[in-house]
């Protein structure tokens, strides 16, 4: 027998040192809920957690950013809404005047409330604004191009043709720029029919104003640029509009992008609106027309963005809920699991805390000898 070390106790101490460090580590997780506390519990599993984490958060808030969009969409809804009626009532106003039981002088009465309502739909489409951002003055149209110079924008009139670059995809146009002895562009309508053509189904739409400005408009409000190799007689160039953009992902690069056209009256084409004659009525009809199917479209593509961005918010909520049910999997703790490891720990610290006390005594023993 010895005395001086006694290797049962210190055995039995071991014992009862790792039994209560197991038991203080269920009892962490037990209070906590968790598997992984630090990283010393888990690195791997730490590390993928926190990105899942980072990624759950993302889609939350591209939740919450779809929502704002949606609030949105429904502001400048609204306002068209509005825009929309004023031009029925405008156009209501072009047929009366139009009626010959109506003398000019009646008409010049009808004309004033024209005038007001004109006014008004420049008012909305100024003042109409989510967040301090105007929404229908023409500021979220996206690119277009429109008149003056670019830096985008290469013209050299040296050839027949003309050629359309959008995305780094051409399109070439020969058949209608036909040009005269002057170099100048015989058909300008011709060649916006043919480009109309060549751009369907691209998400481009070309117009031509009466000042042969020639305009491209994006829908999504990407890119493009243009190179001319012929004299159109068009101007050309590009315009500061910013398409609206949201994102809608966890992720840099996830997001939607729409525009919002410009809907001022002289947008619209209705700036110049004269009833005061029953010329100027009958003319006014057709114009007020198309001014209601512009508005019309764009409450259309309105309702459509919102939908698709209902649509987003749907899935964004299945995302989130499937992969927090995977970072769950992953960092929390199985209490039922974790409460039988704890019973057992504690279980094994009491005993060994006996067995100490023990294998204490026995050196003891030796006192027995000495006596």
């Amino acid at each position: 027998m010895i005395i001086n070390h006694n290797i049962t106790a210190l055995n039995t101490y071991n014992q009862l040192s790792s039994a209560n460090s197991s038991t203080g580590k269920g009892m962490e997780k037990l209070s906590s809920g968790l598997r992984i506390n630090r990283a010393g519990d888990d690195a791997a599993g730490l590390a993928i957690s926190e990105k899942m984490r980072g990624q759950i958060r993302g889609l939350d808030q591209a939740s919450r950013n779809a929502q704002d969009g949606i609030s949105l969409i429904q502001t400048a809804e609204g306002a068209l809404d509005e825009t929309q009626s004023i031009v029925q009532r405008m156009r209501e106003l072009s047929v009366q005047a139009a009626n010959d039981t109506y003398t000019d002088a009646d008409r010049a009465e009808l004309q004033k409330e024209v005038d007001e309502l004109i006014s008004e739909v420049d008012r909305i489409a100024s003042d109409t604004e989510f967040n301090t951002k105007n929404l229908l003055d023409g500021s979220q149209a996206g690119a277009e191009v429109v008149g003056g110079s670019a830096a985008d924008m290469t013209a050299n009139y040296t050839s027949a043709n003309a050629t359309l670059e959008i995305d780094d995809n051409a399109i070439t146009l020969t058949s209608v720029n036909a040009l005269d002895g002057s170099g100048t562009a015989i058909d300008p309508t011709a060649f916006l029919a043919a480009l109309n053509t060549d751009l369907s189904g691209s998400g481009y739409t070309a117009t031509i104003d009466g000042s042969n400005v020639l305009t491209i408009s994006s829908d999504d409000g990407s890119g493009f640029q243009i190179t001319t190799t012929a004299n159109l007689g068009l101007s050309v160039g590009s315009s500061t509009g910013d398409a609206l953009s949201f994102q809608i992902g966890a992720n840099q690069g996830q997001n939607i992008s729409f525009t919002i056209s410009d809907m001022s009256a002289s947008a619209l084409g209705i700036d110049s609106i004269d009833i005061s004659t029953k010329d100027g009525a009958d003319a006014a009809i057709s114009v007020l027309d198309s001014a209601i199917q512009s508005v019309s479209t764009e409450r259309a593509k309105l309702g459509a963005n919102q939908n698709r961005l209902e649509h987003t918010i749907n899935n964004l909520g299945t995302a989130s809920e499937n992969l927090t049910a995977a970072e769950s999997r992953i960092r929390d703790v199985d209490m039922a699991k974790e409460m039988m490891s704890f019973t057992k720990d504690n279980i094994l610290s009491q005993a060994a805390t006996a067995m100490l006390a023990q294998a204490n005594q026995l050196p003891q023993g030796v006192l027995q000898l000495l006596g």
